[in-house]
């Protein structure tokens, strides 16, 4: 089992490498309240401040900011649902659709409120928009590929969006700030499961291992981009993250995973890639169809 504390993660933590079962899952922590996967059809409607309310609409450049945010986790749930009845045990099927409700639960907080902006809805936003105009970035649109390509572009994203909404629960947007500071407690798990897995396969057989490197070598080119400053992030000062600030925090965690797991990390060129411009990977627009196909084909229609 890990030897990796919790301070090594970058935060303390109760669910750390002690409190996950050999299966890889985490074990039920005594007296806690679950923190993710918890949606039932009562649950349907966000509390108003993770669902961009407040009273207040979005300005044209917090509306494309969140749209950064919401397409991302939109992007990464709809990958991760994939898995449902795919994973290869039972418990990882549970575990992933977990994990793809938390994220889309923070996609739809983040695109409802950049929909305050122009009058438009979060369905409007996910359903709606061709690819061009939407602002994911590259490693969100990794193909799922083996088990192994799925943890390693899991590893990265989660590790990163943990910096990153932790971060942003500190955001003079008060909306922005809360939708973070919910999402970030949710991606603490994300964040622990994908680390274990890494372990697990990387020190588990030899055609385990072989394929857990070979996926980091295929995921690493697509990290550079999320650390990536752009002018946006100029024109909200105190507003959004400055992407740059978040990679030493992110490289120190992955430095001890990988130190923990014997891998080494990638040294291979990074991506000129430009999801943030609505230059996509060449798989988005197949993960769209098949996302927007039911609305498309029945515009209007309702549960």
């Amino acid at each position: 089992m890990s030897t990796i504390g919790h301070t090594d993660l970058g935060r303390d933590s109760s669910v750390g490498a002690e409190n996950v079962r050999p299966d890889g899952e985490n074990a039920p922590q005594t007296g806690e309240e679950p923190t993710h996967g918890d949606v039932t059809v009562e649950q349907l409607e966000l509390s108003a401040e993770l669902a961009g309310g407040g009273g207040r609409a979005a300005t044209a450049d917090v509306a494309e900011y969140a749209l950064w945010l919401g397409d991302d986790a939109l992007v990464l749930s709809q990958q991760l649902g994939w898995w449902i009845a795919r994973a290869p045990e039972l418990e990882e099927d549970v575990a992933l659709a977990n994990i793809a409700l938390d994220l889309l639960g923070h996609a739809r907080s983040f695109l409802r409120y950049a929909a305050t902006y122009d009058d438009r809805t979060e369905d409007d936003l996910a359903y709606w928009r061709d690819e061009p105009g939407f602002r994911s970035a590259w490693l969100f649109e990794q193909p799922n590929g083996d088990f192994a390509q799925t943890i390693a572009r899991q590893l990265a994203a989660s590790v990163y969006l943990f910096q990153l909404y932790a971060a942003l629960s500190e955001s003079s947007d008060e909306t922005l700030a809360a939708i973070a500071a919910k999402a970030v407690k949710e991606v603490e798990y994300h964040r622990d499961h994908a680390v274990q897995w890494t372990l697990r396969l990387a020190g588990g057989t030899e055609e385990s291992r072989r394929r857990m490197i070979r996926a980091i070598g295929d995921v690493w080119p697509y990290v550079g981009e999320l650390f990536r400053d752009e002018p946006l992030t100029d024109r909200l000062d105190g507003v959004a993250v400055w992407p740059s600030t978040l990679r030493p925090a992110f490289d120190a965690v992955i430095a001890a995973v990988f130190r923990e797991a014997e891998l080494e990390v990638p040294t291979t060129p990074m991506s000129s890639a430009g999801g943030r411009r609505g230059s996509h990977f060449p798989t988005m627009g197949y993960l769209l169809a098949e996302m927007q196909v039911l609305a498309r084909q029945h515009p209007g229609a309702t549960w």
